[in-house]
């Protein structure tokens, strides 16, 4: 017997059946071990000695491997094939040894590119022992991210509270988000014009040209900066006899993209299918796993997390061959294409990612949603990349008058071979404007008529923001992370409200700048992109031999906790100070009045300054406490507060002035009540500001809000807003609301009905409360085998496969998250231990109480003990 271990329930499940019955295939469900969240964790006076953790799941999963192991022969490692891959296979054998357990068995470690029977087959006849300079890597990797987060983050929380966390590439790519930011901020637009024509020919083909030259001068794109000077050439244009003056046509190829690495493909499915990285990521790891077709699990591509751009050989002669059936032999090149990676030590050189079959043609599979998106769009990349080159004519055509005051040029392009284009074509993270345009055919001193001719102003615009898809790309150009951590990076980052995301763009939240500017002024060196980049390259040394890692841990240390040290040092009047004056320009921008940006609008004496409170940064007035001005830390729209001191009239309440005010924890209604203190209101989430009337205020002020008798009950209905959300109340019992609206809209019909439906529940779940149906229901969990659910929960929406709880995206509506990240949610929470908490079973109870007992026992005999 061969006991075989891999990650995931369906890929083994998947494997057993390509090995059959010699071999039992057993899931570790990813990493067995991690370094526990504590202090000592990772301890640089013993040499770097680590301290690993496993958790209840995980000491279940590993008995069962070992109690396999009694009657096997052989245990086979067949971990992905990456370096995460071969430190789980380390773990697992390392765990195995500790329960001794391994005596007289034979220890091998196996990788395969692809799951499908020819794959596994061929890897279990290629055996070979675990890579220990991966592993070494790894540890390398785990220790510094630990060392970062446990040793900085405290500092922040000190210095900056209401901060999160930092991390070794967390805090580098949000820096590189901020840094974008305070270019745009700075940007100063620039006026140009430009002019351009329409003419035709003696066939009265019309074509767009524009103008190339002008007082004897050749135009650049930002040479003609003011409008007199643009009418002028407008005029002279209007009056021109333009000739032909020289035609150039230039015939060009165009070389298809290399097959996808894990970057590419989350760059391309940003830009064309809107996917996130982590979605992206999750879509590909179940084409990896497999998907059933005609009763067979069967991988439908090779592994995803790879920096490499080489084919199987075995495989290009497979797409060539299906490029020929499906679009002709013209369009399969002479030989296979080769590709190399322009990646400095590209992840263990593995392969592209490819379909595993080309035969598989994406319209002919029956995929379904996300999957089959993904799955058309790896399948096109990679045949592309054998198809033959795009055969393009680039023209271009000047026109000149007698008097040589300007010039014009057209400037098009002709496909006269599409080659790959017929097949795929490459997004781009900011479009250009290309031109595609087919001119007339024309000859050298042909005359043409000016038909139309136009002057536009333009503004020069600032660099777009960071996209998935151009972060991506951005952190791999800088070689900071590695592919295979993006999708965790960008998380953790909008998790953490470091970011947020508009119109598919990053902008950096105020907390993020914060956190940054901090780092950048007193932490600079370790978010500097050089010194992360070459700390990534030290990495990539371990994983080839060339390095020592703990030589990396403790020349990395002695410098790391020094400037730690030195941090702790620093007084928070100190950071105050230079967050005051790095970040003056975005707290405080100039007011279009020309006053002083700082002076505090409520008092007209005082200073606004940055000032940290126990719950975050504020602004607040340098004349406290007699002025209790304050407001949150945010950009201020036309340089302008939102929300003055005083606040602002919102008109008469029933007991008083109703007036929404600005607090430390957000906008707020106030009113009088006659009873000294006033009645308060904050704003339910989704209301801004400014879209608050006299009639909102009014209704808010106003809640609870009567809805009417219960017929049967006699008992009034109330609907509110509380600390939880909406909810209807009839005496005290609670019913959850799904809307704001539905607590100034919902009548009695429907109140009774919830509240009827509640009552009817009683007792049956926990509290005494109804079970609460779904959101959504999204089908079996391929992992517990139990329904995915999206579920209304106290906190807020969230996801269960009855096992484990993920919180549902905040950017998407609860109704339209799909399976595949539910699942991508799931796993990502699983894997930080996340679940329900499990109910203590009577048995378990009743040991217990022996325990409590003499526990109990032995302190009375201990403090009778030191009484004598």
């Amino acid at each position: 017997m061969n006991v075989v271990v891999v990650e995931s329930p369906a890929k083994a499940k998947t494997i057993n059946k390509y090995l059959g019955s010699g071999y039992k295939v057993l899931a570790s469900h990813g990493h067995i071990r991690d370094l526990p969240s504590k202090d000592g964790s990772v301890r640089p006076d013993e040499d770097f000695a680590l301290e690993w953790e496993m958790d209840v799941k995980s000491s279940k999963r590993v008995k069962e491997i070992a109690d396999a192991l009694k009657d096997a022969d052989r245990l086979i490692l067949a971990t992905d094939p990456d370096r995460e891959g071969e430190a789980i296979s380390w773990h697992v054998l390392e765990a195995l040894r500790n329960r001794k357990v391994l005596k007289g068995k034979d220890v091998q470690r196996v990788t395969f590119n692809a799951i499908t029977k020819d794959s596994v087959k061929a890897a279990m006849a290629a055996p070979r022992d675990i890579d220990m300079e991966l592993v070494d890597a790894y540890l390398a990797r785990r220790a510094l991210d630990y060392l970062v987060g446990f040793s900085l983050s405290p500092v922040l929380w000190r210095k900056l509270p209401g901060s999160r966390s930092a991390g070794r590439v967390q805090s580098v790519a949000l820096r590189i988000i901020v840094d974008r930011e305070v270019e745009i901020e700075k940007f100063k637009p620039q006026e140009y014009w430009s002019v351009d024509a329409i003419l035709a020919n003696s066939a009265k083909e019309s074509f767009p040209a524009r103008l190339s030259a002008f007082e004897g001068k050749k135009l650049k794109r930002l040479d003609i900066p003011s409008a007199q000077m643009a009418h002028a050439a407008r005029d002279a244009v209007k009056a021109g006899n333009f000739k032909v003056s020289a035609v150039e046509a230039k015939p060009t190829k165009r070389n298809p993209p290399p097959p996808f690495t894990t970057s590419t493909l989350q760059q391309e499915a940003a830009r064309k299918l809107g996917f996130s990285a982590s979605r992206t990521m999750q879509v590909a790891q179940r084409l990896y796993e497999g998907v059933d077709i005609g009763g067979e699990t069967v991988g439908l591509i090779t592994y995803m997390r790879t920096d490499g751009v080489s084919m199987d050989e075995g495989a290009m002669r497979e797409m060539r061959t299906a490029i020929g059936s499906r679009f002709g032999n013209n369009y399969v090149p002479a030989a296979p294409r080769a590709y190399t990676s322009k990646i400095k030590n590209a992840q263990e050189a593995h392969e592209a990612i490819r379909p595993t079959d080309p035969q598989r043609f994406p319209d002919r599979m029956k995929l379904e949603g996300d999957q089959a998106r993904l799955y058309e769009l790896i399948w096109k990349r990679a045949m592309a990349s054998q198809m033959e080159s795009a055969s393009i004519e680039r023209t271009s055509i000047d026109f000149t008058e007698p008097t040589g005051r300007v010039e014009l040029r057209a400037t098009g392009q002709v496909i006269l071979f599409d080659g790959f284009l017929a097949l795929y074509q490459e997004g781009r993270d900011d479009e250009e404007d290309e031109e595609n345009s087919r001119l007339p055919q024309l000859k050298q001193g042909e005359r043409v008529d000016v038909k139309e001719v136009k002057a536009d102003q333009h503004f020069t615009e600032p660099p777009p923001r960071y996209s998935e898809a151009s972060l991506v790309k951005r952190l791999e150009e800088l070689g900071i992370g590695r592919p295979s951590t993006y999708a965790s990076i960008l998380k953790v980052l909008q998790d953490r409200n470091y970011v947020t995301m508009e119109k598919n763009r990053f902008i950096p939240d105020d907390r993020g700048r914060i956190v940054t500017a901090f780092l950048e002024n007193f932490f600079r060196k370790y978010v500097e992109y050089d010194f992360t980049a070459d700390l990534e390259e030290k990495l990539d040394e371990i994983s080839s031999g060339e390095l020592d890692w703990k030589k990396l841990m403790r020349d990395f240390w002695k410098d790391f906790s020094g400037a730690i040290d030195d941090i702790g040092d620093l007084r928070i009047t100190q950071v105050l100070d230079t967050l005051n004056e790095v970040l003056g320009p975005h707290i405080f921008p100039l007011r279009e009045d020309g006053s002083e940006p700082r002076s505090c609008q409520s008092c007209g004496s005082g200073q606004l300054s940055l000032k940290l409170g126990k719950y975050g940064a504020f602004i607040g007035c340098s004349n406290y406490p007699e002025c209790k001005y304050t407001r949150q830390l945010a950009p201020v729209e036309n340089g302008q507060d939102t929300i003055p001191g005083e606040g602002i009239d919102l008109g008469q309440g029933p007991t008083g002035p109703m007036t929404l005010k600005s607090g430390r924890f957000g906008p707020y209604l106030e009113m009088p009540n006659g009873e000294g203190k006033p009645k308060r209101a904050g704003l339910p989430r989704g209301w801004t500001p400014e879209s608050i009337t006299h009639e909102k205020a009014l209704a808010l002020l106003s809640l609870p809000r009567e809805v009417g008798m219960h017929p049967s009950e006699n008992e009034m209905i109330f609907a509110g807003i509380g600390r939880y959300g909406p909810y209807l109340q009839m005496g005290k019992m609670y019913a959850n609301l799904s809307g704001i609206d539905d607590v100034f809209e919902i009548q009695m019909n429907r109140a009774v009905a919830i509240i009827d439906e509640k009552k009817a529940g009683g007792g049956k779940g926990r509290f005494g409360r109804a079970p609460v149906p779904p959101l959504k229901e999204l089908g079996e969990s391929p992992v517990t085998g139990k329904p995915v659910r999206v579920m209304n929960g106290r906190y807020g929406p969230y996801i269960t496969d009855g096992e484990t709880n993920a919180n549902s995206p905040k950017d998407k509506k609860p109704e339209d998250v799909t399976m595949d990240e539910a699942l991508a949610l799931l796993a990502a929470r699983a894997e930080q231990g996340g679940g329900k908490k499990k109910r203590r079973t009577p048995a378990a109870k009743k040991e217990a109480v022996p325990r409590k007992a003499a526990a109990k026992q032995a302190s009375a005999k201990k403090a009778a003990k030191k009484a004598n």
